[in-house]
């Protein structure tokens, strides 16, 4: 058979065991991977340096698949390319990641082929990508990650990191306006490694894009800065692979190809949005093989000679680079011991010996410190103890104190790929999927923005928890605290929602040495993403020999002040700023002859995770009068105080005022707290 027919019938094989899938679970998007499916292949086939014997390589290229709908193309070419899978300690083992009967049980209940990718879930899934847009953005992080790391670690005799990182992308995924912002740093920053392939097929669930989209995407990306060009018919191998060689020469610019395709091609099936978001049938999978020249009788089959030819094609290719780059990294161990240690360290997410010690100390003070400038020394600090800590804000950095000032900390821009400081611009969504992309890449990454905005950045921030990332979300301007800038920059659900998210850590430290162990626990994360919420506003720094030790930030929640006796008659819990009106009102009770706990509850989830005998310890079951004080809104306070208990929070949005007044008229005062604290043990009292 020739190499033509063999390229041919190994497309076809991508598109049968694409329809198959989908038409087996009865469920999914056939007609986009079959019409890019010759650009997938040539990708994979002729310019990708992935080796599938072992998909977690160092220097691999990566390949997002953005248009998440069109998994099955994924799964199809993890399949047949023989793609090793990887436990969760990075050993490669020797089964498949796809086998025939992952393909089958397409989108069912423990499949490695799910709906959409999922990182971690499946190897040689590079990300997740469910929502639209977020592939592409996420895939700028991981070329910022690969031009840093060359930067860091490539030496004139040794070459450890060159790879390259392709996006493929939808119609949808342009519409969306975190690909605008991501391709606009990208052009910025001048990533020549970075190459979007924008399968342009002109069909979303409600019709073809005439309805809603009708710019010349090519003359945006011009626009932005970016090589441009265009392949006019996707099944053209040679054409694609031409477009793919403009990529690779160019050394200046991101590059995008647009590619037009149709959906389901090859199918004699009605290009309709229902041939976009359905099964075929089972009369249209068999007429679209018959169309295409495979057996109609046969299911999920694989040609003799298509498993080979991938294994003679990126197979062997891949391999030849890996062990090259194997050998490479022996030598280099040798020469760079240092560098090689750290390059181990960084695939591990494992940190440097002894990096804690270089964790400041604050004095105790009651003029205190806000959290984001004792935030900023802990980062600077923990920053030169770990090398691969990177990051920036979104345009905010002297608001959010997230910037690296020591020497030689540096600005990455496209003059200086070795600096540590990243400027996203007013991009939030952007900046948090471009952090999770770095992520990706093993490098110790962050973002920072105002609290407020957190909710412009949502999508990514949860696909860092779904991915099980350690990004780190930094937060200030925490409360209504911000005051006269007033309710639009007043952050109040946005606790409780980040809260409501899954595998992620959410923290509000009350002084500068709660915010040191939340640096503590948060750096030494591997496989959960954290957010901190810190004050704009100084905080007194406690005096820890009166106070119960910061560490216990640790358990999430600890007793900072309890009664003389250990026997309160009521407990005041509070995070980050309230801690202090906690505080205060404690003393207030107290000339009351009401003996008061303070517990301090940086973070609820690593609190819940607590044994229940360490929970009870801190919220004794038997104490029913429990006052909750927070600058935000009440959702999820009720499991801690009870039916007994209440909660001092927000019910509204905030005013624009200076802050003692919104204290004042949010009810945010030792006389409201123990006016409530009072009520609580009364009523309790009473019902005894």
């Amino acid at each position: 058979m020739s190499n033509n027919d063999l390229e041919a019938l190994s497309v076809n094989t991508i598109r049968t065991l694409c329809m198959d899938a989908v038409q087996a679970a009865n469920s999914g998007h056939p007609g986009t991977p079959m019409g890019i499916a010759p650009v997938a292949y040539t990708l994979w086939q002729r310019f990708l340096r992935f080796d599938p014997a072992d998909p977690i390589w160092p220097n691999r290229d990566r390949f997002v698949l953005s248009e998440g709908h069109a998994s099955t193309l994924l799964w199809s070419l993890l399949h047949l390319t023989g793609v090793r899978a990887v436990d969760p300690d990075y050993e490669v083992l020797g089964r498949p990641a796809v086998t025939l009967d992952d393909l089958r049980t397409f989108r069912q209940l423990g499949s490695h082929c799910p709906g959409h990718p999922e990182y971690r879930w499946t190897s040689g899934v590079e990300a997740t990508t469910g929502p639209l847009g977020q592939g592409v953005a996420t895939s700028v992080g991981m070329a910022i990650a690969g031009q840093w790391l060359a930067a860091r670690y490539n030496r004139d005799d040794f070459t450890m990191f060159d790879f390259d990182v392709y996006a493929m992308a939808g119609d949808g995924c342009m519409m969306e306006g975190i690909s605008s912002e991501a391709a606009s740093l990208a052009a910025h920053q001048g990533l020549s490694n970075l190459c979007w392939i924008y399968d342009s097929n002109r069909v979303t669930i409600e019709g073809h894009t005439d309805i809603t989209f009708t710019e010349d995407v090519a003359a945006r990306f011009i626009g932005y800065g970016w090589n441009v060009t265009t392949v006019a018919d996707a099944n053209d191998l040679d054409a694609v692979a031409r477009a793919l060689h403009t990529f690779k020469t160019e050394n200046e610019r991101p590059t995008l190809i647009v590619v037009h395709s149709h959906i389901g091609y090859g199918s004699p099936v009605e290009d309709t949005p229902k041939a976009h978001g359905a099964p075929f049938g089972v009369e249209g999978v068999k007429s679209t093989k018959r169309f295409l020249g495979m057996p109609e009788d046969k299911d999920f089959f694989v040609p003799d000679g298509v498993y080979e030819h991938f294994a003679a094609g990126i197979g062997a290719r891949g391999r030849e680079a890996r062990t090259s780059w194997e050998a490479r990294f022996e030598a280099y161990r040798t020469t760079h011991p240092e560098l090689a240690d750290e390059l181990e360290r960084i695939q591990r997410r494992d940190l440097p010996e002894g990096w804690e010690s270089a964790l400041p100390t604050f004095p105790a003070d009651p003029k205190g410190i806000a959290g984001r400038d004792s935030s900023g020394q802990v980062l600077n600090a923990l920053a030169q103890a770990v090398p691969w800590v990177l990051g920036g804000s979104a345009d905010l950095s002297p608001s959010t104190k997230t910037n690296l000032t020591f020497s030689g900390a540096g600005d990455f821009q496209a003059d200086d790929r070795s600096g540590r400081n990243l400027h996203y611009g007013i991009r939030e969504h952007a900046a948090a999927a471009i952090t999770n992309g770095m992520a990706l890449t093993k490098l110790r990454s962050y973002w920072s923005g105002f609290l407020i905005f957190s909710d412009y950045a949502r999508g990514a921030i949860r696909l860092s928890a779904l991915m099980e990332i350690p990004v780190v979300h930094i937060f200030t301007h925490d409360s209504i605290g911000v005051g006269e800038d007033g309710p639009t920059h007043q952050p109040v659900e946005q606790l409780a929602s980040l809260r409501a998210m899954p595998g992620l850590l959410v923290f509000r430290p009350a002084d500068a040495n709660e915010v040191v162990e939340t640096w503590r626990v948060v750096a030494a994360l591997r496989h959960e993403p954290a957010v901190l919420v810190l004050s704009r506003q100084a905080l007194p720094t406690l005096d820890r020999s009166e106070t119960g030790a910061a560490s216990g930030v640790a358990r999430g929640a600890y007793v900072l002040v309890d009664a003389a006796d250990g026997k309160p008659d009521v407990i005041l819990l509070a995070t980050g700023s309230e801690v202090q009106l906690a505080l205060a009102a404690r003393d207030e009770l107290a000339a009351e002859g009401l003996a008061a706990r303070v517990v301090s509850m940086p973070c609820w989830e690593l609190f819940d995770r607590q044994p229940k005998e360490y929970r009870d310890s801190v919220i004794p079951p038997g104490v029913r009068a429990r006052v909750a004080i927070e600058q935000a809104a009440t959702l999820g306070w009720d499991r801690y105080v009870g039916d007994g208990g209440a909660v001092v929070g927000m019910h509204t949005f905030g005013a624009s005022a200076p802050l003692k007044m919104l204290l004042t008229k949010f009810g945010f005062t030792p006389e409201k707290v123990t006016q409530v604290a009072r009520e609580c043990v009364a009523a309790g009292r009473e019902q005894a």
